[in-house]
């Protein structure tokens, strides 16, 4: 990983595309505080399309795809993508096809969530559990008091043995049934929604994250970036971002964003 001040100018300059994880990269302890909301609105003034790609609920991402000043939202770890029409108030829903056959099934998760509760003491069902459309998060550090590492492994351990894919974010371990992940519907929207080819263009697209469930954008995109506290989870990561930021968090992306548009004044 090298420091974000290190990437050159011309790298930067090309960027068109921002794809952001959000917990603990665009929020700084749970809150999402002005900096980093003018970050998205100063990238998109830019003509800098900004799609958070996340593992937040269908219904979060509803509102952001309308509110934010972002293009769309990936949303429960690449299980649909959400965009806002504003010349037709017209809201676009894609949610990949993988998804039929387990939404029939609504006691999917029965048993692993039986299974937490009795083999992993202190673990509870995420608080935004009622918003989920496909995936059922385990909340580790968010509304309950921190889990030790051997404890979210486990978490993600039961996942598996039922049959369920898990990744590790910065405060949730999410299971679902299906193969898909952030990179999967990202290259979806990027095809459906903004006319790109990931793979042909993948300089044009930068990425932030900080935590295991980025793993598929750090190892894809060329110009895949960490906040600072990626750190934490070295040693957990199946590949590591290019760039790396000095600050934490949402002082992070403000410090990578800011990067990309001093590049883009410099031309």
């Amino acid at each position: 990983m090298r420091d974000i001040s290190d990437m050159p100018r011309e790298v930067a300059a090309a960027v068109s595309v921002v794809f952001t994880d959000i917990d603990d990269t665009l929020t700084t302890e749970g809150r999402l505080f002005a900096n980093a909301y003018q970050a998205l609105e100063d990238l998109d003034a830019a003509g800098i399309a900004v799609v958070p790609v996340t593992g937040r609920p269908a219904g979060w991402c509803d509102l952001i795809a309308r509110f934010w000043p972002v293009r769309g939202v990936v949303g429960e770890n690449g299980a649909f993508y959400y965009a806002y029409d504003t010349a037709t108030h017209t809201m676009i829903r894609k949610i990949h096809p993988a998804l039929a056959p387990h939404l029939a099934r609504p006691d999917r998760f029965d048993r692993i969530r039986a299974r937490v509760a009795a083999e992993v003491p202190g673990a509870a069902v995420s608080a935004d559990q009622a918003f989920r459309l496909a995936d059922l998060a385990i909340d580790f550090c968010e509304d309950v008091a921190p889990l030790p590492p051997e404890a979210v492994d486990r978490i993600k351990a039961i996942f598996e043995e039922e049959g369920a894919i898990a990744k590790v974010s910065s405060i949730h371990v999410n299971g679902w049934f299906g193969t898909y992940d952030k990179l999967t519907m990202a290259r979806e929207f990027a095809t459906d929604r903004l006319g790109l080819d990931i793979d042909a263009q993948n300089a044009t697209v930068l990425f932030v994250g900080d935590s295991p469930n980025d793993a598929p954008m750090f190892g894809f995109f060329d110009n895949s970036c960490g906040v600072q506290n990626v750190r934490d989870f070295e040693g957990r990561l199946s590949a590591s971002p290019t760039w790396i930021a000095r600050a934490r968090g949402a002082s992070g992306f403000c410090e990578i964003s800011s990067h990309v548009l001093a590049a883009r004044r410099h031309e």
